[in-house]
């Protein structure tokens, strides 16, 4: 076949890391590439998850940002990580580690917004919610969480799992929504910041979406076309999950940028920062005073900021009216 392709080998039952106990076994056919990885390429492609989380927290860290954003990036860094072994050996406890740091992962904005949102339907001028709020929505998600592992510890119902966390990410995204519409409606730069960056991250995040049921729904197509067009190495550009796993990735990084954004808008510390996308194209909050050592815009595709020093100038954006939450 050529020196830049050949033929896949015949799938393997099990491979190094025994049989299969997970509850899902994705289209990726098992042990054909290495008897140490299950599944090569949704394994691998996990890389560019843990790089992004580890990237979210290491800005949330550098930038003096709360430390409810540590927590969010160091959880997904954790998902990378459980979804990197669950792969690699299709073994139910490695399942486990996937899957559920997923949902303590958005249990955290969850929980910011639901007060949030709530703090916004008192009319309270105050910029944070009162501690007591905070624990009541606290327990109320910590409930909501406790449940889901019980549905998939005891009843092993990964669909059961799937609609629920779902409809969480689902408030989120309303909720996040709601809230950018009504607190920035008086500046037009910071709106535009806002909807691009939400939107940006939704629509990577759908992309993934569909391409994870593409490799459910339509799998025997996806393995003929790899087996006997495509061959190795070009098949795994089929491999869709891994696709999932690219774009989840990169999508969850951009909306945790926007949740930031919107918490400093929120609090009236938007004289502390500057909101930047690097190369145009990737959003970042940083601190007026921080050395930016990479081209940058103040907007989406916008033009780059002539700045040889590396220093973040201010752009020239209207204060929010009174730095309204």
């Amino acid at each position: 076949m050529g020196y830049l392709r050949w033929p896949y080998p015949e799938e393997m039952p099990s491979g190094f890391w025994g049989e299969t106990t997970s509850l899902i076994d994705w289209c990726e056919e098992n042990y054909v590439v290495s008897k140490y990885i299950a599944e090569w390429s949704n394994t691998l492609t996990n890389a560019v998850f843990i790089m992004a989380a580890f990237y979210t927290t290491y800005s949330a860290y550098k930038n003096k940002l709360e430390q409810r954003f540590i927590f969010i990036g160091l959880l997904f860094s954790l998902v990378g990580f459980g979804s990197w072994l669950f792969h690699m050996t299709l073994k139910f406890h490695f399942q486990l580690l996937d899957e559920l740091p997923m949902v303590y992962a958005t249990a955290i904005p969850s929980w910011s917004l639901f007060t949030e949102i709530y703090h916004y339907t008192k009319n309270d001028n105050s910029k944070n919610s009162p501690i007591r709020e905070q624990w009541i929505f606290g327990l109320l998600v910590t409930g909501f969480v406790t449940f889901l592992t019980w549905v998939y510890l005891v009843l092993q119902k990964p669909i059961i799992f799937q609609v629920l966390y779902g409809f969480l990410n689902v408030w989120v995204v309303f909720i996040s929504g709601f809230l950018a519409y009504k607190h920035m409606e008086k500046n037009p730069t910071v709106k535009k910041n806002l909807y691009a960056t939400m939107g940006l991250g939704i629509v990577i995040f759908l992309l993934g979406f569909v391409a994870w049921n593409l490799d459910i729904y339509f799998c025997s197509f996806w393995i003929k076309v790899r087996r006997n067009y495509l061959l190795l190495p070009l098949g795994v550009l089929l491999e869709l999950h891994g696709w999932w796993h690219l774009l989840t990735g990169v999508g969850v990084y951009v909306y945790v940028v926007f949740l930031q954004y919107l918490r400093v808008l929120s609090q009236g510390r938007s004289n502390e920062f500057d909101f930047i996308w690097r190369w145009r194209i990737c959003p970042e909050l940083v601190r007026k005073e921080a050395s930016i050592r990479t081209k940058y815009s103040y907007e989406f595709l916008g033009p780059y900021v002539n700045n040889p020093l590396g220093k973040a100038s201010t752009p020239i954006v209207p204060e929010l009216e009174g730095e309204q939450q």
